[in-house]
C-alpha cells in the first residue's frame, strides 16, 4: 500500500501561513506539534495533507516544497526495492512515532517515505483516519495498523 501522504511547505509566518489556507480554501489543522526543533502544522485540505515547517523557505519558488511524504504500510521493503533500483536512499530512521527514510526523485525532489507506528497514536489519532496504513477505530475497538510496533524497528533509533 502506497498513499501520496502530504506536501511540505517551509513558512516563515506559520499563523499567517495556516490562516491563508484556512481561510481560502477550508483547511483545517489536524496535528500541531514541535518535531526536529520547530513547530510542524498538518492541515488538512480535503482528502490532501499539507505539512507546515516553521522556517522562511531556503529560496524563493519551488524551492518552498520541502518534500513529498509517501505513506507506507512496508517501509523497509520499499527502501531495499528503491535501492536494488538504483534510487538513493536514506538508511531508515527509526522513531517512536513512526519510521522514515529520504528518496531522491527526478528533478532533485525531495521524498519522504514513512510508516506510522499505531502503538504510539493517540485514540484520537487513530480514529481520524488521517494515516492511511493505519485503519480508523471507533470506541472500544482497537487499531489495526500494518506495523504494530514491530518488525525491524528498533527503539536506539538507528
Amino acid at each position: 500500500m502506497l498513499s501520496l501522504h502530504h506536501v511540505h511547505l517551509f513558512a516563515s509566518d506559520l499563523e499567517r501561513t495556516i490562516a491563508y489556507w484556512r481561510d481560502h480554501f477550508g483547511a483545517v489543522v489536524v496535528m500541531d506539534a514541535e518535531f526536529a526543533g520547530a513547530r510542524n502544522v498538518f492541515l488538512r485540505l480535503g482528502e490532501g495533507r499539507l505539512h507546515l515547517y516553521s522556517q522562511p523557505p531556503r529560496h524563493s519558488g519551488a524551492g518552498t516544497v520541502h518534500h513529498l511524504g509517501i505513506e507506507t504500510g512496508e517501509l523497509d521493503a520499499l527502501v531495499t526495492r528503491l535501492r536494488g533500483a538504483g534510487v538513493s536512499v536514506s538508511d531508515v530512521r527509526r522513531h517512536e512515532a513512526g519510521d522514515y527514510a529520504m528518496a531522491q526523485a527526478p528533478d532533485e525532489l525531495l521524498l519522504e517515505l514513512f510508516q506510522p507506528h499505531a502503538s504510539a497514536m493517540t485514540p484520537e489519532m487513530l480514529r481520524s483516519g488521517y494515516f492511511a496504513s493505519v485503519t480508523p477505530v471507533r470506541e472500544g475497538a482497537t487499531a489495526r495498523a500494518s506495523d504494530t510496533g514491530g518488525g525491524a524497528r528498533s527503539d536506539s533509533g538507528s
